[in-house]
């Protein structure tokens, strides 16, 4: 992207934040309506913190602004309670973020100016970098409002039913071979993208669509959700304490499904993406597929390598409409060296997986093929859904 384009996003994601902090009652700003996912009043003001970091702190070396916030937006804070009581009302919060980054963007637009020459302003790499922090963010304020949204009563009624259907068997084929994955040459790249591997994968199908919210429901009308065997032993202990749907859907008066979105109730499409899935329904969701027929034998979640080869060979177009749970455990590359700056290192956390492809709400700077994003296998609002792989096909070039 061209420094203009980079910065007139920017520019957008600072004016939705404040307009997304500023719908809703004060309270409920300074308030999570979802484990694991921070108030509005914090998300906001740590995108404010970390551009502020970069360019005031690391190029400029100032810390006066940054210093005096830190214990409350630095990398590895947990915004618990203690820490939102720190935040000031949301009028003095808007305020101080929103002089902030007027004045970072004019830094930005009129680096050779305003900022010290810096390897990082090199190829706009600073620039992406801040961009994708606030794409993150803003996902995760999304999430947040959709689950406030699910707080609410809604007296809605169901126009066209959602269907059950079979799984799909449209599979795409991808031959043994040795592939590239991760960055390469790449200035939005993220430490935990990089460097390049070559990596030797065994011939799979894989599903040319995400799994769809109509699969979904016969596995929900078969008894998924109550067959011990489809979950792994820390699956059934998450089972047994939360609900047996997609975390967004709910049912009208008539026992019928609906979705629950930031604007409210809606019908769901049987041909549409599942998503507000958590990893643990996504495994158990592959070991029902895998019972349900000789072609669908051998369904497991893909890996991210599998995901990654498949769609720089065009294999699979179709993504970016549901962050999509991976087998593999989210790990750092061979031969990874960490950033030296703790807002751009990554946290290799021990039970996080990764999630591939993006989501309708994701900015461009997101949806790059070698971008990791992770979490918890536990969590359901990252707007995630599934995609299965299976054993290859007995082809003779295989």
């Amino acid at each position: 992207m061209k420094t203009h384009e980079i910065l007139g996003q920017l520019s957008q994601m600072h004016q939705m934040m404040a307009h997304l902090l500023g719908s809703v009652p004060e309270a409920d700003a300074y308030r999570s309506f979802a484990t694991g996912i921070p108030p509005l009043a914090w998300l906001f003001g740590r995108g404010v913190y970390v551009e502020t970091y970069w360019l005031r702190e690391v190029l400029e070396g100032d810390e006066d602004m940054t210093a005096r916030v830190r214990p409350l937006f630095a990398a590895g804070v947990q915004p618990d309670e203690a820490v939102i009581q720190q935040l000031p009302p949301r009028e003095h919060l808007l305020n101080w973020g929103l002089e902030l980054q007027d004045e970072n963007l004019m830094r930005l637009a009129n680096p050779q100016r305003l900022l010290p020459a810096d390897p990082t302003l090199e190829d706009n790499r600073l620039p992406l970098l801040i961009l994708q922090e606030y794409g993150r963010l803003y996902e995760r304020t999304l999430a947040q409002l959709t689950a406030r949204r699910l707080q609410e009563s809604f007296p809605y009624q169901v126009s066209t039913p959602l269907e059950p259907c079979p799984p799909s068997e449209q599979h795409v084929d991808v031959h043994k071979g040795m592939f590239r994955v991760g960055a390469k040459d790449d200035p939005a790249a993220r430490d935990n993208e990089l460097p390049t591997q070559v990596v030797q994968l065994d011939a799979f199908r894989i599903d040319s669509l995400p799994v769809t919210s109509g699969a979904f429901l016969s596995f929900m009308e078969a008894g998924g959700y109550d067959e011990p065997a489809y979950w792994s032993e820390e699956g059934n202990r998450w089972r047994a304490a939360h609900s047996h749907h997609p975390v967004h859907w709910r049912r009208d008066v008539a026992g019928r499904w609906y979705g629950v979105g930031l604007n409210g109730p809606f019908d769901l499409v049987a041909e549409e993406p599942v998503m507000g899935v958590s990893r643990h329904e996504a495994e158990a969701y592959a070991r029902w597929v895998a019972s349900q027929g000789e072609r669908l034998a051998g369904a497991v979640l893909q890996h991210e390598y599998q995901w990654e080869v498949a769609v720089r060979s065009q294999a699979i177009t179709d993504r970016g409409r549901v962050w999509e749970w991976c087998a593999n455990p989210f790990e750092p590359y061979t031969g990874y060296s960490a950033s030296k700056y703790p807002e751009a290192a990554t946290a290799f956390e021990a039970d996080h997986y990764p999630l591939r492809g993006g989501c309708l709400h994701s900015q461009l700077v997101l949806r790059r093929i070698s971008y990791r994003h992770h979490a918890a296998p536990d969590e359901r609002f990252q707007f995630s859904g599934i995609r299965l792989v299976f054993p290859g096909s007995d082809m003779p070039w295989h």
